[in-house]
């Protein structure tokens, strides 16, 4: 390889660092006023690196790199200037006689370190049973057994979630206290994490054909306001949707998703009281029949509903008294994290701060406004990230999932913010204890975040046992983005 294209490659990369740097400081400018822990000021300036970085299309410049034996800065999400600036220093030795001998960046790694500890300090640490934390969520019969806790704490479990959107605060307390028998019993206390409900945008009542018959592809559905089902026509299958506001946002054309994605419908035309759909997909061959109390998601829409509810804010006087972490759910810009700090702050005035904060990413405008909301929320106190991957499946598609999830992971990186890779981990194992092939191998790509959550199910302790053992093997292979090589054993 000739000097010329090394000296080529060294000025496009010095060009690159400084407009990486200038739109950079834009970007920080906007997020200052909101650090107001001085720890995560080193982080947002890295975060601001990376959106800058992300801006350009480096491909090219990539490929010319990896030629000539050079970072392709592919791995650059926690330390976007240091490998900047390391990679100049290796061009600048390889061309000019006078370069002064290159140091090892003391911030090179600094970035893996933050995340390490705050994923400790908010979700536990790291128990000798694996490499990956898990949170396990607590079924409603875990308040009245104590024994299932403790066996979660004997098993290494490093946190615990308790959704809120269920059962009441006799039971989370009950909940509460056998995590605390179990701590005086292993000598290790799991994280408490309590799940926020947000706004319930769910079914409600509902009337079908006088036959019974299920919906099928391309069948009618009325969808109603709270109260409104008796002015849907009569001959036509309707169902309640427990969020006005929802279902207002919602226009012709406009998607609605019922039950996790498995009933498909686009708006035909709206109505003072609801609106006309039609079903686009669903079971093919036994139909859908309707259920209250499935989700329903409005993906087209721009729904604008405040994240943090008046139920949520009675329930966080037990929340804020009893937690260790927060999950925010349908949290989807900077104001509604603002909105839930201001209550914590009213609720724990004087050590607030020291409430962890997961920030639950499952709606389109989540995404849009992410780095926002994640300076807003860590600029303040412990934050991590939950990639709802449910939920987030409807909102933006299967396929579009499967790309997002990786883009949160590198910015979440980036930020040295910890990730929860959460939904339908190992969910056939846990159900039936025989695990399918895809889940599997699901499963082995969570060894990128720093914890990974399990839902209830009978062979629940049969699966933590089997992910343990999973994580571990592939933590040998890979961390974040980084493939280690680890020594092969097969051959």
């Amino acid at each position: 390889m000739s000097d010329l294209t090394l000296t080529t490659l060294a000025q496009e990369l010095d060009g690159l660092r400084t407009t990486v740097a200038t739109d950079a400081a834009k970007i920080f400018s906007r997020w200052q006023d909101w650090i107001e822990d001085p720890a995560f000021a080193p982080s947002a300036a890295n975060f601001a690196h990376y959106l800058a970085l992300r801006h350009h299309d480096l491909r090219d410049l990539q490929r010319r790199m990896m030629a000539v034996g050079l970072s392709s800065l592919g791995r650059a999400e926690s330390r976007v200037l240091p490998t900047l600036d390391a990679v100049s220093h290796l061009l600048a030795a390889a061309t000019r006689a006078d370069s002064a001998p290159t140091s090892v960046n003391p911030e090179f790694f600094a970035g893996e370190a933050r995340i390490a500890a705050r994923a400790g300090a908010l979700l536990g640490p790291l128990s000798a049973h694996s490499a990956v934390r898990l949170l396990v969520t607590l079924p409603s019969e875990a308040a009245g057994d104590p024994a299932f806790i403790a066996r979660l704490a004997g098993l290494g479990v490093e946190a615990v979630r308790i959704n809120c959107a269920h059962d009441d605060e006799a039971v989370w307390g009950q909940m509460v206290a056998h995590v605390s028998t179990a701590a005086g019993d292993t000598g290790r206390r799991m994280k408490i994490v309590m799940d926020l409900p947000g706004p319930k945008i769910r079914t409600g009542a509902s009337h079908t054909r006088k036959d019974g018959q299920r919906l099928m592809v391309g069948d009618e559905l009325a969808i109603t306001y709270p109260g409104q089902l008796d002015r849907a026509p009569h001959k036509t299958p309707a169902i309640e949707c427990t969020l006005s506001e929802a279902l207002a946002a919602a226009g012709t054309g406009h998607r609605i998703s019922l039950d996790d994605g498995k009933l498909q419908t686009t708006v035909k035309r709206c109505e003072p009281w609801g609106v006309i759909v039609t079903v686009t997909t669903g079971p093919a061959e036994k139909g859908y029949k309707l259920k209250p109390e499935k989700g329903v998601n409005f993906p087209d829409s721009d729904v604008q509903v405040p994240a943090l509810t008046g139920d949520d804010r009675e329930t966080l006087r037990f929340v804020a008294r009893h937690a260790d972490a927060i999950d925010y759910s349908f949290v989807q810009d900077a104001d509604d994290v603002a909105q839930l700090q201001d209550a914590l702050a009213q609720e724990r005035p004087d050590d607030w701060r020291r409430l962890g904060l997961i920030l639950k990413i499952e709606t389109r405008r989540a995404i849009r406004n992410f780095p926002d909301m994640l300076v807003r929320a860590a600029g303040r106190q412990p934050t991590a990230v939950m990639i709802a991957r449910g939920d987030l499946a409807v909102e933006i598609g299967f396929a579009r999932l499967a790309e997002m999830q990786e883009e949160l992971l590198w910015l979440c990186e980036a930020a040295h913010i910890p990730v929860i890779w959460a939904t339908q981990v190992l969910e056939s194992y846990l159900k039936t204890g025989v695990p399918s092939r895809g889940e599997m191998t699901d499963a082995a790509m969570a060894a990128r975040a720093e914890c990974v959550m399990l839902n209830k199910g009978p062979f629940l302790f049969e699966g933590i046992e089997v992910l343990d053992s999973l994580l571990g093997r592939m933590s040998g292979h890979m961390h974040k983005k980084t493939h280690q090589l680890r020594p092969l054993q097969s051959w």
